[in-house]
């Protein structure tokens, strides 16, 4: 693999691939901590700079791991971390919260697990349609006023929303779903964002690990991923179909001689010098496949028949359920 080039958000030079971190604590079956600390300064090492948690990861234990982590390297490294959804059990969100008391105290709870003194760049993770925009903001000025949080980011927001956050404050950073099977934001997220100098911050880059082709059956996942029963996409009705469409895409990457993961992730590069996404995985083999993307030299045809091969219209599901959908702001 090359060096790992870098891009821009806001005022932060990071690498052009990121670590998400959804799967350190939960969510995709089995956790082993060891595993995923060794993958956490793997990255580290492979020049990735740019580390991504939230508070409701393992309600709290995705920090602390990262924290641990990468402590000895806090100043060659970028952390991101979330806040706004709850949960009060082991399921999924069931409440989003961005008003001011809340903001603050997410915060210094997320800067305690971390161990830091201050979040490079701090997202808030649903957008709370109960309470104004500029509220929110507002309240994440403060904080970077204060020196504890350096740069903002929204996360699944809509275009007037941004707008409006914009006007408060600067955003530095929209994450969002996006992928070569999940293109929701192309018509006017995405414009928006980058109208406002926004860098955009694909998560779930994959396809939740579909477009590596690993996963030929649902019966590969374990009882407790939440794949197996929180995504319509892989979902039994669909996950067929939408296994067809996989096939093809594997065709194109195999004329190519990369695997379907790194042309994924190299598709998402394509798109532009603003697009940093963060591909999570517990596995340091897996990362490493992951990082080779950067080596994929892909033309603007390269692109066009890559989306050919898997049309986004052709996708089966919505990205998320309809209990999830209801916290994104749209």
């Amino acid at each position: 693999m090359t060096e790992l080039p870098t891009r821009r958000i806001g005022g932060l030079e990071v690498g052009a691939l990121g670590l998400g971190g959804l799967g350190v604590a939960e969510f995709y079956g089995p956790t082993d901590d060891a595993q995923s600390t060794d993958a956490i300064r793997r990255a580290a090492d492979l020049g990735v700079t740019l580390f991504d948690t939230a508070d409701v990861y393992g309600h709290g234990k995705g920090e602390e791991l990262l924290g641990k982590a990468l402590a000895d390297r806090r100043d060659q490294v970028v952390i991101a971390t979330k806040f706004g959804v709850r949960r009060a059990d082991n399921g999924i969100g069931q409440e989003v919260r961005g008003d001011r008391e809340y903001v603050r105290a997410a915060a210094e709870a997320s800067l305690r697990r971390l161990g830091v003194d201050h979040i490079d760049l701090y997202y808030q993770a649903r957008v709370d349609t109960s309470v104004p925009i500029e509220e929110t903001v507002g309240a994440l000025a403060e904080l970077v006023a204060e020196g504890k949080v350096r740069y903002l980011g929204l996360s699944e927001a809509a275009p007037g929303t941004i707008r409006r956050a914009h006007a408060v404050h600067p955003i530095a950073a929209l994450q969002t779903e996006w992928s070569v099977w999940s293109r929701e934001i192309e018509p006017e997220v995405a414009p928006t964002a980058r109208e406002l100098g926004i860098a955009l911050v694909p998560n779930a880059p994959l396809g939740r690990g579909f477009l590596t082709g690993k996963y030929r059956s649902r019966d590969v996942f374990d009882p407790t991923d939440f794949r197996f029963v929180a995504q319509p996409r892989l979902s039994e009705e669909n996950f067929a179909h939408n296994l067809g469409l996989l096939t093809r895409f594997e065709a194109v990457a195999a004329e190519f001689g990369v695997t379907p993961g790194r042309l994924a992730l190299a598709w998402l590069l394509h798109r532009g010098p603003d697009v940093v996404p963060i591909p999570g995985t517990r596995r340091v083999e897996h990362l490493e496949e992951n990082l080779g993307a950067v080596d994929v030299r892909l033309s603007d045809e390269d692109v066009r028949r890559i989306e050919e091969a898997l049309p986004a219209g052709e996708v089966r599901g919505a990205k998320l359920t309809d209990f999830s959908l209801q916290f994104v702001d749209r």
